[in-house]
């Protein structure tokens, strides 16, 4: 297990004026730390894994304004989650943020015994009182749009996915992407798998392989392998959650990209202005949040399906379009 421990030095003036609007509005001042928050966070995959990367880029920018000091532990073992939430709480946290996926109940059974610490873990299911708080990355607004650009794209019309768990927060993003490549090409048909893991980069590479074996010219890569075999093979992918496009030039179409500072931000000012409650915080990875966005590489892509998707972009952000959101495990329809 690898601690990380990084410490700052000042603290954001926005608390300081929410303190005095609070006595102007005749209510009373909530109680602001005087000092930056002690985050700590828990990741079970390398911070090199692209969800848990955006969670640890948001907290060091926090980090870097002065908003906290942040610890990280990643690579933990499912077994072993409980014993370093509890270090954690037991050395003061003021705010412990991680993924309870695979560990709802024991994750909440001790964030209860700490009701003085506000934790924020991905999950599937809602917020619990006390101190319970959840968040996900609701990304499905751009994978639509990253869909429509893939389904305008393919030549053979037969598009590969690769999935890490057929689990409803990758289920809503690839089901999202498949509607997007529908509505451009009802003529596309998709293979799909699932590695059955969150970190497997030759196992998603192997099925990427398969895929291509038949007949697949695109790859949606939700999981990291998918591109390398894109590359090897000359094809293009799609990408998820952040931007590899530097690594992989000419072979990354277009990226739904995910953004965990609108979320990461408002928990750190509710806890440092003491008015922290377990909520949902899931909606701050809405596209209209700045929690998500899509990117394109034009060089790549038909110039009039670009010019659609950035339409519909604009009615999403315009409230005008929704994109569906659907939890079903997607399957494979060749």
């Amino acid at each position: 297990m690898a601690i990380n421990d990084h410490f700052a030095w000042t603290r954001r003036a926005v608390l300081g004026l929410a303190a005095s609007f609070a006595v102007m509005a005749g209510g009373l001042p909530a109680l602001a730390k005087d000092k930056p928050l002690k985050v700590a966070a828990i990741y079970t995959v390398p911070v090199e894994q692209q969800w848990v990367g955006r969670i640890h880029q948001a907290l060091q920018a926090a980090q870097a304004r002065g908003d906290v000091t942040y610890t990280y532990s990643e690579n933990v073992a499912n077994t072993d989650y409980e014993r370093v939430m509890r270090e954690y709480a037991e050395g003061g946290m003021d705010l412990i943020v991680g993924e309870a996926f695979a560990v709802e109940r024991a994750a909440r059974s001790v964030a209860a015994e700490y009701p003085d610490t506000a934790f924020l873990m991905g999950s599937s299911f809602g917020p619990a009182q006390p101190n319970f708080a959840v968040f996900d990355n609701w990304i499905h607004e751009p994978s639509y749009l990253t869909g429509m650009i893939a389904g305008k794209a393919t030549k053979s019309n037969v598009i590969g996915m690769v999935g890490g768990y057929a689990i409803p927060e990758v289920n809503r993003l690839m089901n999202a992407f498949m509607e997007g490549a529908l509505s451009v090409n009802p003529d596309v048909k998709f293979l799909v798998t699932f590695i059955n893991s969150w970190y497997d980069p030759p196992k998603a590479k192997e099925s990427a392989f398969a895929m291509i074996d038949k007949g697949a010219d695109i790859l949606y890569a939700e999981r990291f392998g998918v591109s390398d075999a894109a590359k090897e093979k000359g094809i293009l992918a799609i990408g998820n959650v952040i931007d590899t496009a530097g690594d992989y030039p000419g072979t990354i179409l277009a990226s739904a990209l995910w953004h965990m500072e609108p979320t990461i931000d408002r928990v750190i000012e509710a806890v440092a202005s003491d008015s922290f409650e377990p909520s949902d915080y899931g909606q701050y990875s809405f596209m209209s949040y700045g929690g998500g966005s899509f990117v394109v590489d034009e060089s790549l892509a038909d110039a009039e399906v670009v010019k659609a998707a950035r339409e519909t972009e604009a009615d999403i952000l315009g409230g005008l379009f929704r994109v569906n959101v659907n939890d079903a495990e997607p399957k494979s329809t060749m």
